[in-house]
C-alpha cells in the first residue's frame, strides 16, 4: 500500500501544473485549494524524514501567505516554486556537511569513492543548487506574472525537459569520467 500512496503522490506532483491548469479553467482558484492540500498531506504521510516534512509546513506556509498577499491563484501556482526552493535547501544545505547530498547518494552504488569522486560530488551539487536556484525563481516569476498557460508550459513540461537535461548530460560527463 505505501508503494501504491508514493506511486501515486509522484504521479500527483508531475501532473500538478496540469490539473491546476484544467481546474482554473473550470472552477475559480479558491476552490482548487484542497487539491493542492490533499497532495500535501499525502507528501507528508509517505515522508519518512523530519527535513521532509519541514519543507511541507514550509510549503504550506508560503501558499497560504502568496494566497492572502496576491490571491489564490498565485498561490496555487506556487508549488513548483516551493518544491525547487525544498531541493535547493537540501542540496546546497549539504555542502555546509562533511558529505554532500550527491556524495551520498554517490555513496550508495560506490562506498569507497575516491578523492577525485568526491571533488566531483561537490561540483555536481553546486550545479544542482544553482539550477533549483534558477528554476525556482522561474517557476516564482511565473506563478506571480505570467498568464496560466505559460505558468503550465514551463512547470509542467520545460522544468521537467531541463532536470533531464541536466541530469542525462551530468550522467554523460560522469560515465566519461570513469572510464578515463
Amino acid at each position: 500500500m505505501t508503494q501504491l500512496l508514493k506511486a501515486v503522490v509522484i504521479a500527483l506532483s508531475i501532473a500538478y501544473p496540469f490539473v491546476i491548469y484544467w481546474g482554473l479553467q473550470h472552477y475559480q482558484a479558491v476552490r482548487m485549494l484542497p487539491l493542492l492540500l490533499i497532495l500535501l498531506v499525502l507528501r507528508w504521510m509517505v515522508g519518512s524524514r523530519t527535513s521532509e516534512r519541514i519543507v511541507l509546513i514550509v510549503i504550506l506556509l508560503t501558499v497560504i501567505t502568496i494566497a492572502s498577499i496576491w490571491g489564490y491563484q498565485p498561490g496555487l501556482k506556487f508549488y513548483p516554486a516551493m518544491v525547487n526552493f525544498g531541493f535547493l535547501v537540501l542540496f546546497a544545505g549539504s555542502l555546509l556537511s562533511p558529505t554532500s547530498f550527491v556524495e551520498r547518494l554517490a555513496r550508495i552504488r560506490q562506498p569507497n569513492l575516491s578523492p577525485a569522486g568526491v571533488a566531483y560530488t561537490q561540483k555536481v551539487t553546486w550545479m544542482w543548487s544553482i539550477f533549483f536556484l534558477i528554476n525556482g525563481s522561474i517557476a516564482a516569476f511565473t506563478a506571480l506574472w505570467a498568464s496560466n498557460e505559460v505558468w503550465t508550459l514551463y512547470n509542467g513540461f520545460i522544468a521537467y525537459l531541463l532536470v533531464g537535461i541536466l541530469f542525462g548530460g551530468e550522467w554523460i560527463v560522469r560515465q566519461r569520467l570513469n572510464h578515463e
